[in-house]
């Protein structure tokens, strides 16, 4: 095994996908026991995310999820990638991860993006508007204070005042800027394009300032990776996820994910093709062979301590396939004494 892929921790992020004739309900329950596999399998960290009013995806309260997961499980960290910050008052973040962390102490995350609400519609249940993801350095720092317990208003955060539970950074646009001058672990999924990826990481680093939260700066790449027994049945895995990206990108509305053969007979316009081209393109996919040296490379191009994979399919059974053979190839299962800290 190379040494920095032994040198690296590898963590999971399920959206909790829906799948064509399958109910709502199930992706829930499949997130549930993917954790549960991925556990077993030794992976760092399982996270999930938060969609609002998205028909393709069943996660739409992430810390309710994360609560079912880490009763589910008994070592594996649990977390969010992420909540929406701007979607949510600061105080009502802090005490759910206060709540969980007390439930499960030493085992939660808290991932925080800067996104609200995708649609005009969302946003208007929500009671929020674009404009309140400029003040997220504000509201994350907010956040931070009640957890130390400096919020000016005379209020404490109960259970969460004196708690520390790691927060991460989803570093989109400016976040790895807010997450530097934060000094908070940031996590970047832009696989697709390396270059706009690496200039966050650099200009993370270069202006990271140490914090109680994190002394040195700490970054997660996130990302697809499929592993199969060739490389056209990891192509497969792809498909699925592909094909509805491109139907959303075309038709407004993000479905639940079809078999992989039913895509491959899709008839698509000249436009969807090229969305759906372009949806298979960047990932880490591949044999085990062929994707041990893709992670070498991206490793040793980032220097991330961490890759947090997110990949999604319609087969369950081969997902899990894929993030087996994953296993075999970082060498997870046991304790291989990192070192790495971020929080834990």
């Amino acid at each position: 095994m190379s040494p920095v892929i032994a040198d690296t921790r590898f963590s999971v992020l399920d959206r909790s996908r829906t799948r064509e004739g399958h109910e709502t309900s199930e992706a829930l329950r499949d997130t549930v026991r993917l954790a549960q596999e991925a556990e077993a399998l030794g992976y760092h960290r399982f996270w999930v995310s938060e969609h609002h009013g998205v028909p393709g995806v069943a996660g739409s309260a992430p810390t309710v999820l994360a609560s079912a997961v880490a009763a589910a499980t008994r070592t594996i960290r649990v977390g969010t990638g992420g909540v929406m910050l701007p979607n949510h008052q600061p105080l009502v973040v802090a005490e759910q991860f206060g709540v969980l962390e007390s439930l499960f102490p030493g085992r939660i995350d808290m991932g925080l993006g800067r996104s609200v609400g995708f649609t005009d519609g969302v946003r208007r249940a929500l009671g929020r508007d674009k404009g309140d993801a400029d003040d997220f350095a504000g509201q994350l720092d907010e956040l931070l204070g009640w957890f130390r317990g400096t919020s000016s208003t005379g209020v404490h955060a109960r259970p969460t005042e004196g708690l520390a539970v790691p927060p991460f950074v989803l570093a989109m646009g400016e976040g790895a800027t807010i997450a530097a001058r934060a000094g908070l672990p940031m996590v970047i999924g832009d696989l697709r394009n390396r270059d706009r990826m690496l200039r966050g990481i650099d200009h993370y680093r270069a202006t990271f300032r140490p914090s109680a939260w994190a002394r040195e700066p700490y970054v997660v790449v996130s990302g697809t990776v499929a592993v199969a027994d060739t490389p056209q049945n990891a192509r497969r895995l792809l498909l699925p996820e592909a094909w509805s990206m491109a139907y959303a990108r075309t038709h407004g509305a993000f479905p639940p994910l079809p078999p992989a053969e039913r895509v491959e007979s899709l008839p698509m316009s000249a436009r969807e093709r090229g969305f759906y081209e372009a949806g298979l393109a960047g990932h880490v996919a591949g044999t085990e062979e062929q994707v041990a040296h893709e992670l070498e490379h991206l490793l040793k191009e980032t220097g991330a301590q961490e890759v947090l994979v997110t990949t999604s399919t319609y087969d369950r059974t081969a997902l899990v396939d894929s993030y087996r053979r994953l296993a075999r190839v970082a060498g997870l299962g046991a304790d291989r004494g990192r070192g790495l800290r971020a929080g834990e």
